[in-house]
């Protein structure tokens, strides 16, 4: 569907004709293995002060390709399932058990840096293989076998893993009781509080293609196109020059700025506002995120008045940011400029409204239920027949997040993280109000902390909303 006196694109691949970035992408290499080493080391540091002879570590593979958590990946650059077998006795040398599940995965990318003996495990089911057996039973007794071998069946075992590895860990309690298994996936955890220079230097290069692929959507954008083809040219402009996946992001788009999500077929207006909300673009495993705005045409008084108070918040955020300060100071800074125009009352965390928030008393909250005319989706035979998102305010009641690799727990900057910045953390600031029907902006940058001050990791494309004419 298309607007009378809108553009017309022949050919979808026209649309990125004559794009250039304002910069160009240099490639970088992989983290050193010399990393890799370091981290074993620490791990098993940390795992004997701990007590533990052997640390388990464990990942699943979920949909498209993707595993359930970070851990591997971190500690050898394994890509899919797998349950590392880390002695602390560094003469012992660690096994990886994988290649259980029907991804089709295999390296390179994703080589398990450091592991000589990598055993495939191998798929059982009569449905799937023709062959009778339960493919989990299988790793908890190839787990086992190993154990025993290494005479490692009667100690303390240390567990990092997920949900996901509640099967195997609780099979292996039921398989080996003479030994003592502690969850501990701090031990990994804590050491994403602060990056590495190769860490840095990878985030920084997924920062530079969030740029590029933001740029190239800009260049596309205009009357007539559709959330399909802006979504489009980010995507192949990053991953063209190495991005790794192409569905770590959103692209909201509505006459109020308050969508974010995946394209529908929507073309794009005058008085549209977007959000594209890069969560996650990877490079060599790291992720960078930022968000920006985009407006086409004409918007009310108040949608600008949102969008240059997320702006304001950031920039007043951004201008604490030094090493020696709490977290804390950022999201203080930046609610006040919210505070100031009358949109929040507080700048603290549990006092703060946000859109995915129950009633008051912990009860669920019923959505909206009313008709929202959208022509796009109804062309499809579709009705929005309920307003998103259910209440104003942010996202979340915070003002950013630690960020690394995809798939650890992060820290998030909130006024009650009394955590200290050190030079080496890196977080996303963003800065969001989504007032329901009415106006909406996400906005926000990548920085890393430094020696002596703060570096913008996204400061390639401007912070304030991208603007085209109707």
């Amino acid at each position: 569907m298309r607007e009378p006196g809108a553009v017309k694109i022949e050919r979808f691949e026209d649309l990125l004709r004559g794009f250039e970035p304002s910069f160009e992408f240099e490639p970088i290499g992989q983290v050193p293995e010399s990393d890799y080493e370091d981290r074993i080391r620490r791990i098993r540091r940390d795992a004997v002060v701990a007590g533990h002879e052997v640390i388990l570590i464990n990942a699943s593979m979920v949909g498209w390709y993707h595993t359930s958590n970070g851990y591997l990946r971190y500690v050898c650059d394994w890509p899919r399932e797998g349950v590392l077998i880390l002695p602390t006795d560094e003469n012992i040398a660690p096994e990886l058990l994988t290649i259980y599940s029907g991804a089709v995965l295999l390296p390179p990318a994703g080589e398990a840096v450091g592991i000589a003996d990598i055993w495939q495990v191998g798929i059982v089911g009569r449905e799937y293989t023709g062959r009778p057996g339960n493919t989990t039973d299988n790793v908890i007794a190839a787990s086992v076998s190993v154990l025993k071998r290494m005479g490692l069946t009667r100690t303390q075992i240390g567990l990092i893993g997920d949900l996901q590895s509640t099967p195997i860990w609780s099979g292996l309690r039921e398989a080996l009781p003479s030994a003592k298994f502690v969850e501990d996936a701090g031990i990994i955890d804590r050491m994403q509080l602060v990056r590495s220079k190769a860490e840095q230097d990878q985030i920084r290069a997924a920062s530079r293609l969030v740029s590029i692929g933001y740029e190239a959507a800009c260049h596309v954008l205009r009357a007539g196109v559709t959330d399909y083809e802006v979504y489009a040219a980010f995507t192949y402009a990053q991953m063209t020059r190495g991005g790794e996946t192409g569905d770590g992001y959103q692209l909201g788009v509505n006459e109020f700025g308050t969508h974010c999500g995946k394209p529908y077929g929507r073309t794009i207006r005058n008085g549209d506002i977007l959000n594209l909300y890069v969560s996650n673009v990877c490079y060599h495993g790291y992720s960078s995120q930022t968000s920006r705005m985009m407006v086409v045409g004409d918007i009310t008084a108040k949608q600008e008045e949102v969008l240059d108070m997320t702006v304001d918040a950031v920039r007043r955020a951004e201008r604490v940011i030094r090493p020696g300060i709490p977290a804390s100071a950022l999201n203080n800074a930046a609610f006040e400029a919210y505070v100031e125009r009358g949109y929040l009352d507080s700048v603290e965390t549990g006092r703060m409204p946000f859109n995915w928030s129950a009633q008051d008393d912990g009860t669920p909250r019923r959505i909206p239920y009313q008709h929202v005319p959208d022509p796009d989706w109804e062309a499809q035979g579709r009705t929005l027949m309920h307003v998103y998102p259910a209440t104003p305010g942010p996202h979340n009641p915070n003002l950013g997040h630690q960020i690394d690799m995809m798939g650890f727990l992060e820290y998030n900057i909130t006024s009650l993280n009394t955590e200290i910045l050190k030079p080496g953390m890196i977080f996303v600031l963003h800065a969001q109000w989504l007032e329901p029907q009415v106006a909406g902006s996400n906005i926000g940058d990548l920085y890393l902390v430094t020696e002596d001050g703060y570096e913008n990791l996204s400061h390639h494309t401007p912070l304030e909303p991208y603007r085209v004419g109707a």
